[in-house]
């Protein structure tokens, strides 16, 4: 894959959310700080922003480039073993390879993509309009849903619609009903379907019942979505096995498997990254004047990193850098481990919580949380 350098860039699907206000009304809700300092952090993080933009170059391009080539090989390999898999030991690691590979798709690859962080590359071929990633969530609903409702309003409940995916109960501000007593059950589930869960996330199911969406926008959506289900479906649980010929049983359960490996990694990487204890929750009318200094403020308060080494951070799409990410959506995300140290500090002069433990600690508090919000 070349880069295109002289080609026009087609426009970012992600970028830093504008200020609401110029002045804010007042500072962020429960972050102890004046206006002034708000307004300090805003300045600092946007020139640690402009710092990496202007640093970025041919490493980081060979970087990504060198990311999608080892989860190509390793999908090849995977599928490869497969087609051998009656043989256990050929079965398993050609599953781990396919359920490394998608992960690697998904997380490092897939979602950074698609947020822009490599447009500045002007490669066609890895461009935030042109990448359909291999998951059931079509790419322009995701970047909907996500870049934009997710990122601009971070953990704000009643906006931000990744805070219970619309069948969760994970705020005390959400009303308790009976419903939510399969609160735990539901989980299990999402985890499981999880990219069922995120391809369906853009229809607001909500709106649909209440008739503040139209069912035509709704039809739409849907028929989106199941063009995007049936390409995966056919592709993983039709084309490959029937090339597999005798050995079509087993690479049917190699290729559900490593999508249950991606689904629930996803899913723990994801809920442990916005819902541990640490991670704050804001109310709607909190936004009102957000200034740029109270959105970046909110953004580390409401997020939580995941300690551990460079192939965890890897396999984790760099979302353990959840802090990090939710400041600067749109930076190459090779680049978090580099400036985590400097949002930390940042947070540590001003007094500003910087949630991290380590994943199986993180997890534990999410089920608490989940399995309490179950009751009243």
């Amino acid at each position: 894959m070349t880069a295109v350098l002289d080609a026009p860039a087609p426009a970012p699907a992600t970028e830093m959310p504008p200020a609401l206000r110029v002045v804010p009304s007042t500072p962020t809700p429960g972050s102890g700080l004046t206006r002034a300092q708000v307004e300090e952090i805003g300045r600092r993080l946007d020139a640690l922003r402009e710092q990496v933009l202007a640093s970025r170059g041919q490493a980081d391009a060979d970087y990504i480039r060198g990311v999608i080539r080892r989860q190509r090989q390793l999908e090849a390999g995977g599928r490869a073993l497969l087609f051998a898999g009656v043989l256990p030991p050929a079965w398993l690691a050609g599953t781990a390879m396919l359920s490394a590979a998608k992960i690697l798709e998904n997380m490092e690859i897939g979602h950074n993509v698609l947020h822009g962080q490599w447009d500045w590359m002007r490669d066609p071929e890895i461009h935030s309009s042109t990448w359909e990633w291999d998951t059931m969530s079509p790419s322009e609903a995701w970047k909907h849903s996500h870049n934009y409702m997710h990122h601009t309003y971070t953990n704000v409940v009643g906006k931000d619609r990744d805070v219970g995916y619309g069948i969760l109960r994970l705020s005390e501000e959400q009303a308790w009903h009976p419903y939510y007593l399969l609160n735990p059950v539901l989980n299990v589930a999402l985890s499981l379907l999880f990219q069922y869960g995120v391809a369906l996330h853009d229809l607001e199911v909500e709106k649909v019942l209440s008739r503040e969406k139209g069912l035509g926008t709704v039809w739409r959506q849907l028929k989106g979505i199941g063009r995007k289900v049936r390409k995966q479906v056919v592709k993983d649980y039709v084309v490959f096995p029937a090339l597999a010929g005798p050995f079509f049983a087993p690479v049917l359960l190699g290729n559900l498997t490593a999508n249950l490996v991606r689904n629930v990694w996803s899913h723990a990487i994801i809920f442990c990254g916005h819902f541990p204890d640490g991670a704050a929750q804001f109310e709607e009318e909190q936004l009102e004047g957000e200034s740029r200094g109270q959105w970046y403020v909110r953004q580390m308060m409401g997020s939580a990193n995941l300690d551990g080494g460079p192939l965890f951070h890897l396999m984790s799409g760099n979302l353990s850098f959840q802090v990090e990410h939710h400041l600067f959506p749109d930076l190459p995300s090779n680049r978090y481990a580099e400036i985590a140290p400097q949002v930390r500090a940042l947070c540590e002069e001003f007094g500003v919580a910087y949630t991290s433990g380590p994943l199986w600690q993180q997890y534990l508090q999410v089920l608490h949380k989940i399995n309490r919000l179950a009751l009243p």
